[in-house]
């Protein structure tokens, strides 16, 4: 018999599942892809790691970050906002001669300041979760089929750059719409695993049972 044709975009792995071919070759980045990318996130803490990472990660791969990930949550208090955000120069001064994280100071103020602006975030709305989500793609705007085009032109979004002009307008910084589609993708704002990836159902089913927090 002819072997199964694999979809544009997608992987066909030894345990016989079709992945999205963006997590190919590494095991860390498949684990990421499998357990985490596109997998609803409320959780506050949370939220703000991958916000902030994905700062970071701007100009690099996320490759690159996701190995430094346990070093930045060492370096930045494990993301805890309230601790963050009272980080003053001589944390910078730590954090620039730290060579486990991404040594740029203005990725390294801008999650300082961020970290002070999520505080007022959680006080105006009640939680981060109840603020981001208000940002979910209507489901009437979705495709009715995601595939490895759609993910390709998946850049930015209408939403992506409402958040960040929102963002921007309220003190936040490396907030970018790229940089917003990117953490919309992460955090499970949309399904953006290609269809024919075996999580993208396992999301999907998730998704339908979620208790929206706004």
């Amino acid at each position: 018999m002819p072997e199964q044709e694999t979809p544009k975009g997608l992987i066909r792995d030894l345990d016989g599942r079709c992945r999205c071919s963006w997590c190919a070759g590494d095991a860390g980045y498949q684990a990421y892809h499998d357990t985490e990318w596109g997998r609803p996130v409320t959780d506050d803490r949370r939220l703000f790691e991958k916000l902030c990472l994905e700062g970071f990660q701007s100009g690099l791969s996320w490759l690159t970050i996701l190995r430094k990930r346990e070093n930045f949550r060492k370096a930045f208090a494990n993301f805890e906002p309230d601790i963050v955000a009272a980080f003053g120069e001589s944390d910078v001064e730590r954090l620039l001669g730290d060579a486990g994280i991404v040594r740029h100071g203005g990725k390294i103020r801008s999650t300082i300041n961020n970290a002070a602006r999520a505080l007022e975030l959680k006080a105006e709305f009640g939680s981060l979760a109840a603020y981001f989500w208000r940002f979910e793609p209507p489901v009437e705007s979705l495709p009715e089929t995601f595939d490895w085009d759609s993910l390709r032109a998946a850049t930015t979004s209408p939403q992506s750059i409402a958040l960040s002009k929102d963002l921007k307008k309220r003190g936040w910084s490396f907030v970018g719409p790229t940089t917003m589609q990117a953490l919309m993708q992460a955090m499970g704002l949309v399904n953006h695993h290609i269809a024919g990836c075996w999580v993208r159902d396992e999301v999907d089913t998730i998704r339908a049972s979620l208790a929206r927090p706004w």
